[in-house]
């Protein structure tokens, strides 16, 4: 599949001002553009919210050569070493330094593979600047905070409102450009779902327009929480894991948050404990497991063993 098919490729911000961010962290990378100066990064906070758009950004704003590689696919000591050498070692076809971008770098092994690129950005200080990404800064040892300068990417409520608005903008502007029909209404339904992973916005936004119209309102999982509430107290794993395959199209995250927003009228108040402990387990799990929908499942089979609804 082709860039110039996904939209999250075709139309990923070229420049920094284009991006959808918060006005204080929007401004501290402009003014990193201004300045030409680019120091090692880590870009954190959770997926979908331009961390990797900006370092596209920055580079190619500073004319800078650069290289991505993805440390959840990536993360081999050797393979890490071999690219950053072969990269840091040639000469820039631009001028000035090079820029390593290194995506998902909370995948990377903290015993090993971390201390190890540690050593890269020592070793290649002269020729190559690092950028890191990553959604879980906790993972990301410390020796790797101290060389980098640390960018949240989280938004605040306050933020969030304008955010949505301006992305709101910004898919119109793609709908129309790819000759898409829309409702207004079904847009913001989808960024109110999803926000603020604008990157899973955008991709509902090219999966429902497939028809040629966006005019469908998304699904809202959340008017099903009553039934899998039902499901959890009588204990029905047949109907509860039911629920789950037709909801898994939803983050996992939105389906914990559900549940944790909607607990105090469906429990007893004694197991409002548990299930917020379950709750927190089974999110951090979340980021680590392969099949999502067998975590989620495994979540509500601890629920209806421990927790005692009303």
């Amino acid at each position: 599949m082709s860039n110039d098919f996904l939209w999250v490729e075709k139309y990923r911000p070229k420049k920094v001002a284009d991006t959808i961010l918060p006005n204080g962290i929007k401004e501290t990378f402009q003014k990193l553009v201004d300045t030409g100066e680019l120091p090692n990064m880590l870009f954190t906070g959770t997926a979908g919210l331009g961390k990797t758009t900006v370092a596209k950004a920055l580079c190619n704003e500073l004319n800078l050569d650069y290289i991505i590689i993805n440390g959840s696919e990536e993360g081999n000591i050797d393979t890490l070493r071999g690219k950053i050498k072969q990269f840091a070692s040639s000469v820039s076809l631009q001028g000035g330094y090079k820029v390593v971008i290194l995506d998902e770098a909370d995948y990377l092994n903290p015993q090993s593979t971390q201390p190890a690129l540690r050593g890269f950005i020592e070793e290649f200080s002269n020729n190559c600047r690092f950028i890191l990404t990553c959604n879980f800064k906790n993972r990301i040892i410390e020796p790797l905070h101290s060389r980098c300068g640390v960018y949240e990417f989280n938004t605040t409520k306050k933020d969030l409102a304008l955010l949505a608005a301006q992305f709101m903008k910004r898919c119109k502007f793609i709908l129309e450009e790819e000759g898409v029909s829309y409702d207004e209404m079904a847009i913001a339904d989808l960024i109110m779902k999803f926000a603020p992973d604008w990157r899973r916005v955008l991709n509902e936004l090219q999966r429902q327009s497939i028809s040629g119209n966006v005019s469908v309102k998304v699904d809202q999982v959340g008017g099903s929480f009553d039934d899998l509430f039902k499901h959890l107290k009588t204990k029905d794993f047949k109907n509860m894991r039911s629920w789950v395959v037709n909801n898994i199209d939803t983050d996992a995250s939105a389906i914990f948050r559900g549940i944790y927003d909607r607990m105090y009228d469906k429990l007893n108040l004694q197991s409002i404990p548990q299930l917020v402990l379950i709750l927190a387990d089974y999110q951090y799990k979340n980021a680590f497991v392969a099949d999502h929908e067998l975590n989620v499942v495994a979540c509500m089979t601890e629920i209806m063993a421990n927790v005692e609804f009303a």
